[in-house]
């Protein structure tokens, strides 16, 4: 069982940026697909970015290609997304999130372990 926190998190003004980390503990993290989830007030839990274990592979949801990067260290137990040209709409709580499954997805469900958030607010 892999447990994870993530840190980063802040108030920003739009078009600034912000490098979140999540560092994970217990367990194997290289076996782990990980991704970056987010929520805003009154709505679904999102998939923003994920990559492979041995972060060679990376997928990114729409609204947020071009801005965002997700990166892993596998030696240090960790997974980055760095942010770039933050909007309004990006404003969130922002999860990292471990899948133990042999197959990639986007779905919540498909993720097995998931921190406790870290909350992003961005300001016009």
């Amino acid at each position: 069982q892999v447990q994870l926190v993530e840190s980063g998190g802040g108030l920003v003004q739009a078009g600034e940026s912000l490098r979140l980390s999540c560092a994970a503990s217990g367990g194997t993290f290289s076996v782990y697909f990980m991704a970056w989830f987010r929520q805003a007030p009154g709505m679904e839990r999102e998939f923003v970015a994920g990559i492979s274990r041995s972060g060679g592979n990376t997928v990114y949801a729409d609204p947020v290609k071009g801005r965002f990067t997700i990166s892993r260290d596998n030696a240090k137990k960790a997974v980055y997304l760095q942010m770039n040209s933050l909007k309004l709409e990006d404003m969130a709580v922002y999860y990292c999130a471990a899948s133990a499954r042999a197959l990639f997805g986007t779905s919540p469900v498909r993720y097995d372990y998931w921190g406790q958030g870290t909350q992003v607010a961005v300001s016009s």
